[in-house]
């Protein structure tokens, strides 16, 4: 049954955009939607304003204040130039940076919020075309602006596009500036309070030496010069699926020395519609379909896709029996880190005082392959952000090794405070060589490293709820976990539940509390069992899911021992999820 009172004030705020305020399109389409005998469309677009998640704005595109248009997009960014204006009021000129992904609109919005941010005099350094999200973040510091933006959903599916803020440190914003840029754009209550008129005097379209000195500063990461001239043609099929990839990440691994890069043609095409792929996710085994079928075509050893903003990495290796098999998130980022640490041990870079990062649904692995190499290990909230917030506050203190999350975004550098494909495939490539230098395959050396650390497989399983009704859906479940605590997985008893909305951890056995270091408070919940089973569950800040992941773990003493050992984690997970009911 409709809530009358909700469609009607539905109603109400939709004919507000059938003002002249509005351009003619829009209007049209509004009363297009007004005229639907279902509502339920209206409602979606109006029911409520879009907001800042752990990603900034992100939404479905089309008319109304619930999805992504230059008249939201054209809110934001007025907010932002606001208080931007009020934090920075010292300054004599105010700049930013502004950078777009492949998607469509993507340009459009880009454009509006240069001609609004130049209309309250604030310098704008605009890419000329589309740009990895990374380059956005290395501009702000390159550039010493004071924030940035990059229009982009990540890789959410085509009819999604999305808005993120970045802060003078390149990284994402958090408190307070999240919660003060939002009420800045709380108080634009009308469109008349979006000044479009751009002053085409304070709009600086960038050249290319940004990019010859970002891939340049890349280039100064590399560990493994000389494994890479022995393997510079090792077969690397690399895909940007459609997106903002193609522009540097194929030109940085030249650079660094590999000399056998192969495209996937149909996939080099710029396009926002991703005509290919069902989904631009890297996590996902079908949008590395036509990549790994080209490896097979041509002998590769190694595939690498990024999405369509470029800042996350998915790959395939070729198993003992010369198959393909894709990485997870939590394979590469140990890969990486060890690699990293391993590296920085044989080169005599080590000090003491460095240090690591991941997310706290990453995998538990990482934290003992640091204590084992003395490498302070620091767990944060997901959401890149964080962990570039840990390298704020660890700034002058300690050095930074290498951060990421299961989510399959990494960075290997600290003059870049997000995560960064470009960095990723060119360490991922590195490591094909290296490990070919130790007469190893990637996929081995992965297996050496269960070996020696232990063994872990982790599954992530997001539960989709769409719309007004599916958010209330996933607050309800979240009221019912803390209202009735999980007490045992799979048949082995929960003994530590971490609540970090309330941020206190509960030890079921002594029926103790303590209270979680971290930086604020987070709609997560994470249990761990006495036989190593780690499980979280936290709401999506940029997609209508509810994500649960499930963490086992085994010892194994051989290469020979991780096909049982991964089947026997594939049951138990699968009875883990089962006692979840999900």
């Amino acid at each position: 049954m409709i809530d009358e009172i909700l469609l009607k004030q539905v109603k109400a705020k939709a004919n507000t955009w059938l003002s002249e305020d509005y351009d003619e399109d829009t209007r049209k389409k509004v009363q297009e939607l007004l005229d639907r005998e279902n509502t339920s469309a209206l409602i979606e677009s109006f029911y409520r304003d879009l907001e800042f998640g752990t990603g900034g704005l992100r939404g479905i595109m089309g008319v109304g204040s619930n999805r992504m248009n230059i008249y939201t997009v054209g809110a934001a960014t007025q907010g932002l130039a606001n208080y931007l204006k009020k934090e920075f009021s010292h300054l004599p000129q105010i700049s930013v940076v502004i950078g777009h992904d492949c998607r469509n609109n993507s340009r459009l919005f880009a454009e509006k919020s240069a001609d609004i941010f130049s209309a309250n005099g604030i310098q704008v350094y605009l890419f000329p075309a589309l740009r990895p999200t990374p380059e956005i973040s290395y501009a702000i510091r390159q550039l010493d602006c004071q924030s940035g933006i990059c229009i982009t959903a990540s890789h959410n599916p085509k009819e999604y596009n999305g808005y993120k803020a970045y802060w003078n440190d390149g990284a994402q914003v958090i408190a307070p500036h999240d919660k003060n840029i939002i009420a800045e754009v709380n108080k634009i209550s009308s469109v008349k309070d979006i000044n479009f008129k751009g002053r085409p005097e304070l709009i600086q379209l960038l050249d290319n030496k940004i990019d010859e000195d970002y891939i340049r500063d890349l280039l100064t990461l590399s560990l493994a010069k000389d494994a890479i001239r022995r393997h510079k043609n090792i077969k690397i099929v690399y895909t940007p699926i459609h997106g903002t990839g193609i522009t540097l990440i194929p030109a940085a691994l030249k650079a660094l020395g590999f000399e056998n890069i192969i495209h996937v043609p149909e996939q080099d095409i710029i396009s926002g519609d991703f005509p290919t792929v069902k989904s631009p996710n890297p996590e996902e085994a079908s949008a590395l379909k036509m990549a790994v079928e080209k490896a097979l075509e041509k002998g590769a050893d190694l595939v690498m896709a990024s999405d369509p903003d470029a800042d996350r990495v998915g790959s395939a290796v070729r198993n003992e029996k010369g198959e393909f098999v894709l990485l997870n998130g939590n394979q590469t980022l140990l890969l990486f880190l060890y690699y990293l640490i391993t590296r920085w041990r044989e080169l005599g870079k080590l000090t003491g005082n460095e240090y690591v990062v991941k997310t706290i649904v990453s995998t538990e692995l990482v934290k003992s392959v640091a204590k084992k190499n003395g490498i302070k290990l620091f767990d944060c909230y997901t959401g890149f952000k964080w962990i570039a917030d840990v390298m704020r506050q660890n700034e002058g203190k300690r050095i930074y090794i290498g951060g990421g999350e299961e989510s399959y975004g990494f960075l290997a550098e600290d003059f870049v405070r997000d995560k960064d494909s470009v960095s990723a495939c060119m360490l991922l490539a590195e490591i094909a060589a290296w490990a070919a230098d130790n007469g190893k395959t990637v996929y081995e050396l992965l297996q050496d490293i269960y070996i020696e650390y232990g063994f872990s497989k982790e599954k992530g399983i997001s539960v989709v709820k769409e719309g007004k009704s599916g958010a209330e859906e996933i607050e309800a479940m979240m009221k019912n976990y803390r209202e009735h605590p999980i007490t045992e997985l799979a048949g082995s008893k929960v003994f530590f539940i971490k609540d970090f909305s309330k941020l206190t951890g509960t030890d079921t056995v002594e029926n103790e509390q303590v209270t979680l270091d971290m930086p604020t408070t987070s709609n997560v919940l994470q249990y761990f069992s006495e036989d190593g089973t780690k499980v979280s569950i936290r709401p999506s800040g940029t997609e209508p899911k509810i994500k649960f992941y499930i963490e086992v773990h085994s010892k194994v003493n051989s290469r020979e021992e991780l096909a049982m050992a991964d089947a026997a984690a594939e049951a138990k997970i699968e009875e883990v999820r089962k006692s979840l009911g999900i």
